[in-house]
């Protein structure tokens, strides 16, 4: 019986490779044997989660075809692979990737750093803050007085609670867009709207336009739902969306679904101007696509002057084509898993009716304390604590990755939560790999796009600040030496950092 649950093509194996680039060895620089690039590129692969644990590679001949190398590289690449246990093979069944004993499954999201490394290591993989006390404590609070009503009831509110959804809608009303309660649907999160969504308007198979690069953990969502990705470019810098690209993807792949983050864009912090909004809900509409817009981001501006444009569902007065989606996550705190959809009534008595086979609806009392934020105005209070909090961060960490790695190249963002980073022309995900090994955790960029791009950048939150950011920024210029020297394993371990 065979090992391994899925294969990898080698034309396919091929190009995730060839993503890999490092920057051209300078004078005296060590470059590891043909065989040894194959296998650590392999390993690296498995180690981001771009290939599959228990995924069937290639047989020798085909990988050595496509990648122009002699069958005898190949072979020796697999044995070294073999022999630090990320290949197992038997005869008659090929071989196919795994994990050391004791190492843990690679993720392809980016999950929360486990409690008991934080001691150690540094987190720059989830773009989320501690909650804005003594905020969330007050809303909790807030929740439990309003309680005992709702614990005589089941407790079940597939769309949301009543007093939620009308104080959303009456949020939307106050940003002039007129919104009623029965457009309101609450989630568990963006993440459990833009599921919900994906379910009910992308099938398996269809085809969703997503920016490039996007949000990784939503990216993955998609693919798992069984999504065909159609990436669209974004233009260069914080320029936003180039709106000849999405008319032509929009135009000739007639997509299902356009996913878009138009407020501080997650990774790049782009910010899409009234234009850009209009246009791309008329190039949707005309395509006939569903256009999903995540405003989660939409709070966090964090310079004086900033003027947010209207939102995109301003731009769709009929309400026939673009789908919202807001959370408290962000702009609060990610421990507070309520999300929200805006969108025409049909559509949320659809995803509402859909959501009886899934998850009945979002806890009671995170409702109730959202709702306590938004009627008694400590989320407005608490949503400036958060951009002061990730404002410090950025400027922090922003003059630390300078002074650390000056060929490092970025543009800072004016809202958002993170900083989308060139990686002076060497790999980010050999960067993140050796990060790990001396104490510093960072995703890179092929998280975020489609089939290997964005090998060359890494995404930095704002998550951390003053000293810890100052460390952060050591650690990952450790980490650029150790994959400059062509370093493949050891590094120092780090010692204990307190913030």
């Amino acid at each position: 019986m065979a090992q391994w649950t899925s294969a990898v093509g080698a034309a396919q194996l091929a190009r995730l490779l060839n993503s890999q680039q490092d920057r051209p060895a300078g004078p005296g620089t060590r470059r590891p044997p043909a065989y040894r690039a194959l296998a650590d590129g392999i390993r690296l692969l498995v180690l981001e989660g771009r290939v599959p644990v228990a995924a069937r590679l290639p047989a020798e001949r085909e990988l050595a075809l496509s990648l122009s190398v002699s069958r005898t590289t190949v072979a020796a690449a697999y044995e070294a692979l073999r022999a630090e246990g990320f290949l197992e093979s038997r005869r008659g069944a090929g071989s196919w990737t795994a994990v050391p004993a004791g190492n843990p499954l690679p993720a392809r999201g980016l999950e929360p750093l486990p409690p008991e490394a934080l001691g150690s290591v540094i987190d720059l993989g989830c773009a989320a803050l501690p909650a804005p006390e003594p905020w969330l404590t007050r809303a909790v609070q807030g929740a439990l007085e309003e309680l005992p009503p709702y614990a005589h009831t089941h407790g079940d509110y597939p769309a949301g609670l009543p007093a939620l959804r009308s104080m959303i809608a009456d949020r939307y009303t106050a940003r002039g867009i007129p919104t009623m309660p029965e457009q309101i649907m609450v989630t568990t999160g963006a993440m459990g709207a833009i599921d919900a969504i994906c379910h009910l308007f992308g099938g398996r198979g269809e085809r969703i336009a997503v920016e490039s690069p996007s949000y990784a953990n939503i990216l993955q969502l998609m693919r798992e739902a069984g999504a065909r990705l159609v990436p669209v470019a974004m233009a260069e810098g914080l320029t936003g969306w180039d709106m000849d690209r999405w008319r032509q993807v929009l135009r000739d792949a007639a997509p299902r679904i356009a996913y878009i983050v138009a407020d501080f864009h997650n990774p790049t912090g782009a910010l899409a101007d009234d234009d850009q909004r209009r246009q791309l809900v008329d190039a949707a509409r005309s395509a006939g696509t569903v256009l999903v817009a995540d405003e989660t981001m939409s709070e966090l501006w964090l310079d004086e002057g900033v003027e947010m444009p209207r939102p995109v569902c301003g731009f769709d007065p009929a309400g026939s084509t673009v789908i919202t989606v807001g959370s408290a996550s962000k702009a609060f705190w990610a421990g507070m898993r309520i999300g929200w959809v805006r969108a025409a009534p049909d559509v949320i008595r659809s995803l509402v009716a859909a959501r009886a086979y899934a998850d009945l609806g979002t806890p009671v009392v995170e409702q109730l304390a959202v709702n306590w934020l938004f009627s008694a105005g400590g989320w407005a209070q608490a949503v400036d604590i958060r951009r002061g909090q990730a404002r410090e961060n950025r400027d922090a960490l922003v003059a630390a990755v300078r002074r650390e790695l000056p060929t490092w190249e970025f543009e800072v963002p004016r809202g958002g939560l993170t900083l989308w980073v060139r990686a002076g022309g060497l790999s980010g995900s050999r960067i993140a790999e050796a990060g790990e090994r001396v104490g510093v955790r960072v995703p890179s960029g092929p998280r975020f796009g489609v089939d290997g791009a964005f090998e060359g950048y890494v995404r930095l939150p704002f998550t951390v600040g003053g000293a810890v950011a100052e460390e952060a920024a050591a650690r990952l210029a450790a980490a650029v030496r150790v994959v400059e020297s062509g370093g493949t394993g050891g590094g120092e371990v780090p010692r204990t950092f307190v913030a």
